[in-house]
């Protein structure tokens, strides 16, 4: 591998890193914090006539990870744009 294409394969491997670490704090924020520390806090607000802590523990945490699949595919396909490894 030439000394471009190391770099260049460094620079992508660091932008995927970073995006999941991103994601993982989001992932970890909503699942345990949302359903766990902060239950006593979001439990005072109603969500679909739910207790919002419950709600985030029972499904708004599917939701988030749902959706988290999907930036993640759109992000990563701007990297491998920008990174010139995409597959057109």
């Amino acid at each position: 591998m030439s000394g471009s294409k190391e770099e260049a394969a460094k620079a992508y491997w660091k932008d995927n890193l970073r995006l999941m670490l991103w994601l993982l704090v989001v992932w970890f924020v909503v699942s345990f914090g949302c359903g766990v520390l902060f239950v006593h806090e979001l439990n005072a607000i109603q969500f679909f006539g739910f207790p919002l802590g419950f709600w985030f523990a029972q499904q708004g945490s599917i939701y988030v990870f749902v959706a988290m699949i999907f930036f993640y595919v759109w992000k990563m396909n701007q990297y491998d744009r920008k990174h010139d490894v995409h597959e057109e």
